[in-house]
């Protein structure tokens, strides 16, 4: 009960500074202040009380997500599940072009729209056996954090501000999104932003499961596979010919000795090589992976033209080196592009993160990442990516985990922040 009341009383407060804040952000405005004030706002009250009580119903609905396969460009099972589970949440739901599962909670305002979304897709590829093993309230399987605990999350959400018929001034879209992860490149969350466009107050990411921080700075990243190609031939009878692996190799080792900074943050790395057909055979192609990472636009820009030049040089030295007529080429293509921004500090959004967690108790610190906020921040519109409580380990492995344990301190810091910056309403 005296945590109850300190919620009630700090969203209260929460409401009043949000009135007080201004934004220099184009798509901020201030916050409806409602005339019932939300530290007597029952319907608040019910929605907190019925994420303590359904506690076990989330997790029902985290491990039926998690065992339904979503390798990035092949969620469409599991976005047929996630439609139903919003759809017995009392909502109209659609699947849009992309893909995304979409249902929209109603509020005064149709043309003010907070968007709440958590990533389908996963890392692992069709086949991997995604059988949850259950341990107490530790839940055991590839995905079952990233994002299995933020798509559930959302699940209770949907079900909360339904059972408890909390109002608010902002219409609230709640969205499994296609297309997070990897090559997916945000498709799902770019086609979302460009649905609702001006209209959006606010972007809400709920991604994993810490409470510890919460995002509001984008990484920006560039990936590319560069591929060079040649006539191949026997190792042999064809000795001599220019080599497009080691052409690779070349410019791996020229851009590999390029300079970054410290600040703004930049990094590389080469993740995935491959080429040829066999050990005695010259390959007629080889490829490479390269993941470029920054806090600048800027310096994403000059290791790109750094990686150009690197791969053109090293395609140069081969064909000197190998003293022959035939040609390399070289070919790249974009496996994502990633822009960065940044959510500034007098946002309304942020207030409203730092007064869920101020009411919850709960401390968190502002970090940078690549999620689906990057899209909606690079655009100036206020986003942000929060975990959905409990604790895990071993993301993107076959060994990933999840323990439930403290979940609903989490999805309460979820929905305060959702109401906080929607506004509630009579």
């Amino acid at each position: 009960m005296p945590r109850m009341m300190t919620i009630r009383l700090f969203v209260a407060s929460g409401a009043a500074l949000l009135i007080m804040t201004t934004s220099s952000a184009a798509h901020e405005h201030k916050a409806v202040k409602s005339p019932s004030g939300v530290s007597s706002d029952k319907r608040l009250a019910r929605a907190l009380d019925w994420l303590d009580k359904n506690g076990a119903w989330i997790a029902q609905q985290q491990i039926k997500i998690t065992e339904v396969p979503a390798p990035t460009f092949h969620e469409q099972k599991r976005a047929e599940v996630f439609r139903k589970i919003l759809e017995n949440a009392g909502l109209k739901v659609r699947i849009d072009s992309a893909g995304n599962v979409t249902a929209e909670y109603a509020g005064a305002d149709s043309n003010s729209v907070v968007l709440v979304a958590a990533h389908l897709d996963t890392v692992f590829p069709e086949g991997t056996d995604v059988h949850v093993r259950q341990r107490g309230t530790r839940l055991e399987a590839p995905g079952i954090g990233d994002n299995g605990a933020g798509l559930a999350a959302l699940a209770g959400i949907t079900r909360a501000l339904h059972e408890s018929r909390v109002r608010t001034h902002s219409t609230i879209v709640l969205a499994a999104d296609v297309g997070e992860e990897g090559e997916g490149n945000l498709r799902g969350i770019r086609a979302l932003v460009g649905e609702y466009g001006s209209r959006l107050r606010a972007v809400i990411a709920v991604d994993g499961f810490a409470t510890d921080y919460v995002t509001t700075r984008a990484l920006g990243s560039q990936r590319l596979e560069i591929t060079v190609t040649g006539p191949g031939g026997h190792s042999w009878s064809d000795f001599g010919l220019p080599n497009p692996i080691t052409a690779l190799a070349r410019g791996i080792v020229r851009f590999s000795a390029a300079r970054v900074p410290d600040s703004p943050r930049t990094t590389f790395n080469f993740g995935m090589i491959s080429g040829g057909t066999s050990v005695n055979s010259i390959p007629a192609s080889a490829s490479v992976q390269l993941d470029i990472r920054s806090e600048s636009d800027t310096e994403i820009a000059r290791l790109m033209a750094a990686a150009d030049k690197a791969f053109q040089r090293g395609i140069d030295d081969e064909m000197e080196t190998a003293g022959h007529s035939a040609i390399l080429t070289v070919k790249n293509r974009e496996l994502g592009s990633r822009p960065s921004g940044m959510l500034p500090e007098n946002s309304s959004l942020l207030t409203a993160v730092r007064g869920a967690d101020r009411a919850l108790g709960n401390v968190s610190r502002e970090e940078i990442s690549s999620t689906d906020a990057n899209i909606p921040l690079s655009m100036g519109i206020p986003a942000i990516a929060m975990g959905a409580g409990g604790s895990g380990g071993g993301t993107h492995t076959q060994q990933e985990w999840y323990d439930s344990a403290g979940r609903e301190m989490g999805i309460k810091r979820v929905l305060l922040t959702v109401v906080n910056i929607a506004g509630l309403a009579q």
